[in-house]
């Protein structure tokens, strides 16, 4: 089999893969049945037993990570619908926003450096908590690895949302703005697909934080870069 046909059949398989886990999930609504936290999981056990190789994988799967663009724009319809919201926690949110970018950031790269990761895996991982088309962008700046940052942001989402509930139980948090805050900055899209099934209020605002969170990045990326390589 050439690598082209290799390429064609993972990505007729990840699709086949993402519908099916849908309507498995639309039966058994358990959280480790979620679309994007079972499938990624059998797609890398594919890829491990099936001895495929990164490359070949994203050969034609490439087009779905360019599809996230505009499903992540398409993000702000809601939220236009819902600017009264914004209007009136326009001061909290932005102050969300703000901080969970500077921890985000600061806490990846100093971990990174104290488990003595390598540059390169430090400047991948300052973007890992924003969606995925504002982090390529971001981590240019910086001197990130594309294929680092795309696996960093999955994973950060992925897990941001499966422990998402625990911790917000945990921690007493009840209210529906702070629940969509939190996802949307701390593991943006997946965060915020779950998020708009907590509610539409949760979603918007998780949407909303998500989508700011990417842009303040993209911008402060020469900045980060400066402070920080």
């Amino acid at each position: 089999m050439s690598n082209f046909q290799l390429s064609i059949l993972c990505l007729l398989i990840t699709l086949g893969l993402y519908y099916a886990n849908k309507k498995l999930y639309r039966r058994f609504r358990k959280l480790p049945l979620m679309p994007l936290l079972l499938t990624p999981i059998l797609l890398v056990a594919m890829l491990v037993f099936g001895h495929i190789s990164y490359q070949n994988y994203m050969g034609e799967a490439h087009w779905l990570l360019w599809l996230l663009g505009p499903a992540t724009i398409a993000f702000a319809v809601p939220v236009y619908d819902n600017l009264n919201v914004i209007k009136r926690h326009w001061m909290s949110l932005s102050a969300g926003v703000i901080t969970a970018t500077v921890v985000a950031v600061t806490s990846s790269v100093w971990l990174a450096r104290l488990f003595t990761l390598s540059d390169e895996i430090q400047r991948s991982l300052a973007v890992r908590s924003i969606t995925t088309p504002f982090a390529l962008a971001a981590a240019k700046p910086l001197g990130g690895q594309p294929e680092l940052v795309a696996l960093f942001v999955v994973v950060t989402g992925v897990f941001g949302m499966a422990i998402g509930d625990v911790l917000f139980l945990r921690l007493a948090i009840r209210e529906g703005m702070a629940k969509g805050a939190g996802f949307g900055a701390g593991s943006h899209g997946a965060g915020t697909a779950r998020s708009y099934e907590l509610g539409p209020q949760e979603g918007v605002v998780a949407s909303l934080v998500m989508m700011f969170s990417g842009i303040l990045m993209v911008l402060l990326a020469p900045v980060v870069k400066w402070l920080m390589f």
